[in-house]
Order: structure tokens, then C-alpha cells, then sequence
């Protein structure tokens, strides 16, 4: 049997409006371009450092990449982003293998649906 969890992804879509009403559509619309693509190369970034346990720099990315998500309204991503720098902080390599797992998840699910 093979288990393929599913990510429910909690968002706040008043984020992005908000910045739309902020800067106006065009502007608006590159911003979040922009940092969704951001996110992305964030997350495979740091995918390629897990696979090769270059773990040093991850808290900070990871605060950065909380930040990102929180400001886009990406509620459950930039939630699973501060567990798993909550693990990684606490030395718990199972913990943090785990959540690392959910945070892809959740950033591939989040980041399609913007």
C-alpha cells in the first residue's frame, strides 16, 4: 500500500488583494509574480541543501521564506515554515525530515493555486 498524504492549504486571499488595492493591478500582479516565483526557487534551493545535509543556512531561509508566505497569505505555508525551522533550530533531524516533507507538500500545493 502506498499512502499519499494530502496538504490542506489554508490561505488568506485578502493578502493578495491587498496588494492589489495597494499598488493596482499591473504592479500589484508582478509583485506577486514575483514572489511566487521567489518562493519556488526558495524551495528547491533549499530541497537540493537537505539531499545534501547543508543544513546551516536553512533557519534563516526558512524565517525568510515564513515572512514571504505570510505576506502573500499563504497561511499554512508560512506556518509549516516555522515548524520546520522550529525542528531544525531544536536539533531534531526526524521532526524536521518529516515537516521538511510537509513543507513541500504544502508549498507545491500553495504555490499552484496562486
Amino acid at each position: 500500500m502506498m499512502l499519499r498524504p494530502q496538504e490542506r492549504v489554508d490561505e488568506d486571499e485578502g493578502a493578495i488583494m491587498a496588494i492589489f488595492d495597494r499598488l493596482g493591478p499591473d504592479p500589484g500582479k508582478k509583485l506577486v509574480s514575483r514572489a511566487v516565483g521567489e518562493l519556488a526557487l526558495a524551495v528547491t534551493v533549499m530541497g537540493a541543501q537537505v539531499e545534501r545535509h547543508e543544513v546551516a543556512g536553512l533557519p534563516r531561509g526558512l524565517r525568510r521564506m515564513q515572512a514571504m508566505a505570510a505576506g502573500l497569505g499563504m497561511v499554512s505555508l508560512a506556518q509549516v515554515a516555522e515548524d520546520a525551522r522550529t525542528a531544525l533550530v531544536g536539533g531534531d533531524a526526524t521532526a524536521f525530515a518529516a515537516v521538511w516533507a510537509r513543507l513541500v507538500r504544502v508549498a507545491e500545493r500553495s504555490l499552484v493555486g496562486v
